[in-house]
């Protein structure tokens, strides 16, 4: 491949091409750049000279990305957000504040350990503007690598979403069979007597849906006929809480508050065995700013 003149690359190129993989339409993108349709078109077609390479098909039922332009993908959004959040750094210079800082966790990290780590940070770093965000590993770590958080607060995911990723450990979170504190079966030990209630079971995207498989295969428990997938809190907590009266599989720290206040309690299973390491996940090191730097102190020392 010829040498490419990245002077040739505009940002307005970047940006037709991100916010059409965004929106999945030429037609959206150019509404959303308050653009015409054809001058996305061509702004992406000049990329695609300047590169070499075709990075979008089109056809009838829409556009879709070639190899070469879902490798090119992440570098093109990642030069953008490094602009937006410079752009954001200099107006927190001019209005006395320092850069946001944006953070994204698991449910069951937000609900428990973070809030605790926020409160230590926002001790030593009080002009810093944090944004908190949670969901599934994949989709955090895809915001990390994309720019769009600067810390990610979680479980580790697979082999192919971890690389390129660094995880420093904090602490082993347990999952746990969890019901209301006056359920009938709040003191049964026996898995296998809980086919006769809703069991709310991670879905294949969680993170800990591979230890859960993994521990109901080793005790051999036969398929509950009663189960509802679900990654949503507040349905869990209803589900659970309420008239379903519901054993919820999950982890500890998206209930730990409503154990300790008494409204849940952890079925006495032996769960030893689906613990986990919660970790922060970062890009490389040279992409840590001293918030980021103190912010993951902060996760530490309220580790310890």
């Amino acid at each position: 491949m010829e040498t490419i003149d990245l002077r040739a690359i505009k940002m307005r190129h970047l940006a037709a091409f991100s916010e059409t993989l965004r929106t999945g339409s030429l037609k959206t993108a150019a509404e959303r750049l308050n653009l015409t349709q054809s001058a996305i078109s061509k702004s992406i077609k000049d990329l695609e000279s300047v590169l070499g390479v075709v990075l979008l098909e089109r056809n009838r039922g829409g556009i879709a990305l070639t190899p070469e332009g879902a490798l090119f993908r992440q570098f093109a959004d990642q030069g953008l957000n490094a602009v937006r959040n410079g752009l954001a750094s200099l107006q927190a210079l001019a209005s006395g504040q320092d850069a946001p800082l944006r953070i994204g966790a698991l449910p069951s990290v937000a609900a428990d350990f973070l809030p605790r780590a926020i409160v230590h940070f926002m001790e030593r770093a009080p002009a810093t503007p944090l944004s908190v965000q949670d969901g599934p590993v994949e989709a955090l770590v895809a915001r990390l690598r994309s720019g769009e958080v600067d810390l990610v607060i979680g479980r580790a995911g697979a082999p192919e979403i971890m690389a390129g990723v660094s995880f420093t450990q904090l602490y082993a979170e347990q999952v746990i069979f969890a019901a209301a504190a006056d359920h009938p079966l709040a003191h049964v030990d026996d898995v296998q007597a809980l086919g006769a209630v809703p069991i709310l079971y991670p879905p294949p995207e969680a993170a800990i849906r591979p230890l859960v498989d993994a521990f109901l295969s080793e005790t051999n428990t036969q398929a509950w006929t009663r189960t509802l997938e679900t990654v949503s809190s507040a349905f869990g907590r209803a589900m659970t809480l309420g008239p379903a009266r519901a054993v919820w599989i999950i982890s500890h720290g998206v209930v730990a508050r409503d154990i300790a206040a008494g409204r849940m309690v952890q079925l006495p299973i032996d769960t030893r065995d689906m613990a986990g390491p919660i970790g922060v996940m970062a890009r490389s090191e040279e992409d840590l700013t001293p918030p980021i730097r103190l912010f993951r102190q902060s996760l530490l020392a309220v580790a310890r």
